[in-house]
């Protein structure tokens, strides 16, 4: 199983849209995924059609009171299963700093998980903010993909996260962790900063930029709000297409085929 964090301290960039639909459309695919929502505002969760349970998210295995295959539960779509998250993960926050190896807590869980073999991809849906979920979910990825809004901003707030990554990696708390892609979100090719700013990009991180670029679509925004994967609400848009193709190239970095995503339709 290979642990995948999205995450960008911003928000509002497409993090919990690609960690839900990245991991719909690996599933699609016919690779076995997890999906972990490790944000308290629950985002993930109710976008993949599951009402927000406290009982049910990750508090209770970050705090030693239960185990992870407790809280794991099957989504409706094949393949994909999902720890929900909850209110409750705001106060754990608090807990884990507390706590002397609050930083290797996650990282344990899933590193004795690993074992089991039950899943081939675990995708981690952060919070957006530098906090100790979003932390710790850094310390305990084998990867990091940062979904990146075509804005100038978004390069700030890229540079800030490429340096919380290093020191990750400094403190020797995940001396592994790789950088393994950025995603272009919200890309609009009418406009030169949408254009300019995927070649910033690429100039700095060339073997990391994702070739696909997801674009500004009112299909994508729309479809968390059914609870429901892009794929499904809009299964011939370009915001479907384009997530499609997300997919496509993340088993190829991975060197892993799978069922075009019309399989699923």
């Amino acid at each position: 199983m290979k642990i995948i964090s999205i995450a960008n301290q911003k928000g509002g960039v497409g993090k919990t849209t690609t960690a839900i639909n990245l991991s719909a459309g690996l599933a699609a695919r016919g690779q076995r995924v997890l999906l972990i929502d490790l944000d308290p505002q629950a985002n993930a969760t109710s976008g993949i059609g599951h009402e927000p349970d406290g009982e049910e998210s990750m508090y209770y295995p970050l705090i030693g009171e239960s185990t992870i295959e407790e809280k794991i539960i099957p989504s409706r779509l094949p393949n994909l299963s999902l720890i929900p998250s909850g209110m409750d993960l705001a106060g754990v926050e608090i807990e884990l700093a507390r706590m002397d190896d609050h930083l290797m807590r996650l990282r344990n869980l899933l590193s004795g998980y690993k074992k089991h073999n039950g899943f081939d991809f675990c995708i981690l849906d952060t919070p957006p903010s530098l906090g100790v979920l979003m932390t710790s979910a850094l310390a305990a990825a084998d990867e990091i993909l940062i979904p990146l809004q075509c804005e100038w901003f978004g390069l700030e707030g890229l540079a800030k996260i490429v340096q919380v990554i290093e020191q990750i990696r400094d403190t020797g708390a995940n001396s592994d962790v790789v950088l393994e892609g950025i995603l272009m979100t919200m890309y609009d090719g009418r406009t030169n900063l949408s254009r300019q700013v995927v070649e910033e990009v690429a100039n700095y991180f060339p073997a990391q930029l994702y070739n696909t670029v997801v674009p500004r679509s009112i299909r994508i925004g729309e479809a968390p709000s059914h609870g429901k994967t892009i794929f499904e609400h809009d299964p011939g848009g370009t915001g479907s297409q384009a997530y499609g193709k997300v997919a496509d190239e993340f088993l190829a970095r991975h060197a892993v085929c799978g069922p075009p995503i019309a399989a699923q339709a």
